[in-house]
């Protein structure tokens, strides 16, 4: 019997998961260990909540989770209740899936002003993560800037210029969105280093601003190159700057709609300004090098702000006695291989690039290694001794069936329309379970 155990229960993991099972049917017993009770990781907490389409893809990752050799292992910190070199003595591998849930510093002058929040942050404290919610991001704010020019990006402003009756059938938590409902946003303003030809943004995201009921997307055609440059791009990324474009040519349609959404490309913040509280951001118009890198031009201006989301990316926490690399903000690793025994997967692996579905071959590949690595297995204890040390340590593991009674009870707590009211103290997610 093999014995594996996988640390985060997102889609990096449960495809790891997935992927053992098929390798060695029945002949290998699966943990996946999670600090929070609730499973999922980043398809509970990151996908934008209006995108219920994206998080019907945790009914597969189900499937694998009420298998006899599969075992959802919640409420457990990898770190305080058990160490890593603990999990290496119980399993014939141990992988790290927990993702990258924290923020890249946002490295300039006034970054740690009041009304600077990390997009990990500001989606967290939306989407219900215990982590962030009691935020109180300072919706009061008629400016709000948003540094990026990814999907991320796209889901805050949307987020932040959506009506009440556009959340209907999404499962944003309530406290967000009483917040959102009284909020005084009146322009979103993107910045990007670089121009429409590098955005990064996806086609269907992007589209999407164009049928909101109450915001408009704005775009200066002076950004853009000469149209039949466009074919020269790949077919999503060709499809992203013709929505652009249609944002211009359908300005005069658009223009009643009280929220704008302005796209300001080559722009770079240097600076944000304020008394305790962020008022301005300085930007620095920037150009691109013949290697399409964005430089500084040394030409600034000043934007009025009371509110800045930074969605520059994300990082991988480090984990004592686990090889990382700061610089890219990943565990380090030769395709997967941390130390013998030691695997990490998904961005943990690769840092945060790539879609949910990157994760599948990812973790079938990790599968691979770990095979060709352990062979027949070591006769290991696996998870009849992390059970033993857990309660000799008094911690009580949430298995999957307890996860099911808590997806219960938010259900019966929904709101009107709403697939769920998320739980978002631990507290209440352990009560729920014993309930």
């Amino acid at each position: 019997m093999r014995h594996i155990a996988i640390i985060g229960s997102g889609p990096a993991g449960y495809y790891s998961a997935e992927a053992a099972q098929k390798k060695y049917d029945d002949d290998v017993q699966v943990d996946i260990i999670d600090r929070l009770p609730v499973p999922f990781g980043l398809i509970r907490t990151g996908v934008a909540p209006d995108h219920q389409s994206i998080k019907a893809v945790s009914r597969r990752y189900e499937k694998t989770a009420l298998t006899d050799n599969v075992r959802f292992v919640g409420n457990v910190t990898v770190g305080t209740d058990v160490s890593i070199s603990e999990l290496q003595g119980l399993y014939d591998a141990v992988i790290l899936a927990t993702g990258a849930p924290n923020d890249r510093p946002l490295e300039i002058p006034g970054s740690d002003l009041d009304g600077v929040i990390g997009s990990a942050a500001f989606v967290g404290w939306y989407n219900g993560h215990p982590d962030f919610a009691d935020l109180h991001p300072p919706l009061d704010a008629r400016s709000v800037a948003i540094i990026g020019n990814g999907n991320v990006a796209l889901d805050v402003a949307r987020i932040l210029a959506k009506t009440e009756s556009e959340f209907v059938g999404s499962d944003i938590v309530g406290h967000a969105l009483d917040a959102l409902t009284r909020s005084a946003v009146e322009r979103i303003i993107f910045l990007g280093r670089r121009g429409p030809h590098q955005i990064a943004m996806t086609p269907k995201e992007l589209g999407e601003l164009m049928h909101l009921e109450r915001a408009r997307p704005v775009v200066d055609p002076l950004d853009f190159p000469d149209e039949g440059d466009d074919a020269m791009l790949e077919p999503g990324m060709r499809k992203s700057v013709t929505h652009l474009r249609e944002f211009f040519r359908k300005a005069g349609e658009l223009r009643g709609k009280p929220v704008a959404i302005d796209f300001d490309f080559f722009a770079m913040p240097v600076e944000i300004k304020g008394d305790g509280r962020v008022q301005s951001l300085v930007v620095e118009k920037t150009e691109l090098d013949k290697d399409l890198r964005s430089t500084g031009t040394g030409e600034t201006y000043e934007i009025d702000c009371e509110l800045v989301v930074s969605c520059i990316g994300y990082r991988t926490p480090p984990i004592e006695g686990v090889p990382y690399e700061h610089g890219r903000g990943r565990f380090a690793n030769v395709d997967g291989r941390i130390l013998p025994g030691l695997y990490c997967v998904g961005w943990a692996r690769r840092g945060p690039t790539g879609t949910i579905g990157t994760n599948k071959p990812d973790g079938f590949a990790i599968i691979e290694a770990v095979a060709e690595d352990i062979g027949m297995g070591d006769n290991r204890d696996g998870r009849s001794g992390l059970d033993r040390l857990l309660d000799r340590r008094g911690v009580e593991p949430v298995t999957f069936r307890d996860w099911k009674k808590i997806e219960e009870a938010e259900i019966a707590n929904a709101r009107d329309g709403a697939p769920r009211e998320k739980f978002t103290d631990v507290a209440d997610m352990i009560a729920a379970r014993k309930s």
